[in-house]
């Protein structure tokens, strides 16, 4: 599975040493948080900035909204020294290469970058793992109700 939370973090990895991110209400900053722990990107982090924008101002999206976002990420780039901007919110996706040209530094959508990332695992002939965790579950008896439900001898079981 490839979120855009992840896929925006991996990019914004690859752009620069450290990112911060930008999200709409500040209360989904700690969400921001867990997911940059979740996926191991705490030393690239440098920081996350709430701009309390609800999500559906972005529709929208006139120019006190995007002049929100754009000084957030202004004072994320100096006060955490980061050198890139990770968008965490879907529909801050129409902002990017306007806040990038403003900003002068890469600045990352989600949606985008995990579109991108999963069209060049699908290019490369890549697929999930079939050992380890990502094995298929091992057949189990079914019984009771659920019993009759149960595949036929030699179907698939599981993911």
């Amino acid at each position: 599975m490839l979120g855009i939370a992840e896929a925006a973090f991996h990019a914004a990895s690859f752009v620069a040493t450290g990112f911060s991110v930008v999200t709409t209400l500040k209360r989904t900053c700690i969400t921001a948080e867990h997911l940059v722990h979740r996926y191991g990107f705490e030393r690239s982090c440098r920081g996350i900035r709430g701009t309390d924008i609800p999500v559906l101002a972005l529709e929208e999206c006139g120019a006190d909204t995007v002049a929100l976002i754009d000084a957030a990420a202004r004072t994320a780039l100096v006060q955490d020294r980061s050198g890139a901007i990770v968008l965490a919110c879907g529909g801050m996706a129409a902002l990017c290469r306007t806040l990038q040209a403003r900003l002068g530094v890469p600045v990352i959508d989600g949606v985008s970058a995990a579109v991108k990332l999963a069209e060049a695992l699908v290019g490369l002939g890549l697929r999930r793992s079939k050992r380890g965790e990502y094995a298929a579950p091992l057949r189990k008896r079914w019984a009771g109700w659920a019993a009759g439900l149960a595949p036929a001898a030699g179907e698939a079981e599981g993911g």
